[in-house]
């Protein structure tokens, strides 16, 4: 698939609002489907798995951050929040959740599908979601990491665990960036591991991993915030 052809889920509970959205995503090229409340959005978003979903905030039955916490724990679909909330403290709520982009109401529909497809194009989504950072790649829909040494033709693949391969998947999308731990807990560790601690750990063996496939260096700490993978540009 390329990113014309991408499937988004539009979760708005304003069918006005939805429809204009749809509307100018389908223009674009883009293939979309409408939610009106958080429990319908997670429930077509597992049957038809969508590239994209545009995600308001305040919505019925289950408001955007659950069903954008629910959305990290399943995998990482990019997601854009749509709100009238126009607050630093809930712009940052977003992105420490795990969003991608955040888009304010009112807003332009012509800006929501440019915006759509950077964080496409950024998250290799529509052109088979593979994510690469230096000599890492990881895919997205198989759930595979693999290193290709420098130089060389060979590909070594990552023996990771669920959650390994769910926080090199989630920095890779965003190389250049400092996650928190306790970002990373809610993005890509399951309930039952909820410990900022717990973390380092996990991390710890990605990096191991990382150094024995012939990547060292990729995973590195940030002092009083977290971890950010390398900058290889």
């Amino acid at each position: 698939m390329n990113a014309d052809n991408a499937l988004i889920l539009v979760a708005e509970d304003e069918p006005e609002i939805a429809e204009v959205i749809a509307a100018y995503l389908e223009r674009e090229g883009f293939r979309t489907v409408r939610a009106a409340d958080g429990v319908a959005a997670l429930e077509l978003h597992l049957a038809l798995k969508p590239d994209l979903v545009m995600l308001d905030v305040q919505m019925p039955r289950l408001d955007g951050w659950a069903v954008l916490a629910e959305l990290r724990r399943r995998g990482d679909t990019p997601v854009i929040m749509l709100t009238a909330l126009d607050q630093d403290i809930d712009k940052l709520q977003a992105l420490r959740i795990g969003a991608d982009d955040y888009v304010v109401k009112p807003f332009n529909a012509m800006e929501v599908a440019v915006r759509a497809r950077a964080v496409l194009r950024r998250s290799g989504g529509g052109t088979g979601k593979t994510l690469r950072v230096g000599a890492v790649e990881v895919d997205l829909d198989s759930h595979l990491a693999s290193v290709v040494a420098q130089g060389s033709a060979d590909r070594v693949m990552l023996p990771l665990t669920l959650t390994e391969f769910r926080l090199l998947a989630h920095m890779a999308r965003a190389p250049r960036r400092a996650f928190s731990r306790s970002e990373l807990v809610d993005a890509c560790l399951p309930g039952g591991e909820a410990l900022d601690r717990t973390v380092d750990t996990h991390l710890s063996k990605l990096r191991r991993k990382l150094e024995e496939a012939g990547a060292p260096g990729l995973v590195n700490n940030v002092r009083g915030v977290g971890f950010r993978l390398a900058d290889v540009s």
